[in-house]
């Protein structure tokens, strides 16, 4: 198999591209790229572990949960005030996972 972002080779069943780091939407990482995240499983981790970007990396969104965990990491917490209020915007507007897929 090959990946769709950078066109190097990978395994069959390969969850990210060694090369590039993508998601390739198969294995335990991405998930089944037919499979829609939980609606409820996005909120509740938005709500309790958002400001780690924890529901951001089960729904797809890797670059937007990397920054949370930077800002809360990096700022020693003092910044989580302003990811709090990115993940209220982000649990009450996002309705598709990274794939567009709509949530279950």
């Amino acid at each position: 198999m090959y990946c769709n972002h950078c066109g190097s080779q990978i395994a069959d069943q390969a969850a990210i591209c060694v090369k590039c780091g993508v998601a390739t939407g198969r294995g335990a990482i991405g998930g089944d790229a037919t499979k829609s995240t939980s609606r409820i499983l996005y909120v509740l981790l938005g709500i309790f572990l958002g400001y780690f970007g924890v529901h951001n990396f089960v729904a797809g969104y890797t670059k937007n949960a990397i920054i949370q965990l930077v800002i809360t990491i990096c700022t020693c917490g003092i910044g989580a005030l302003g990811v709090f209020i990115w993940n209220v915007v982000e649990i009450c507007t996002v309705t598709k996972d990274a794939n567009g897929i709509p949530f279950s």
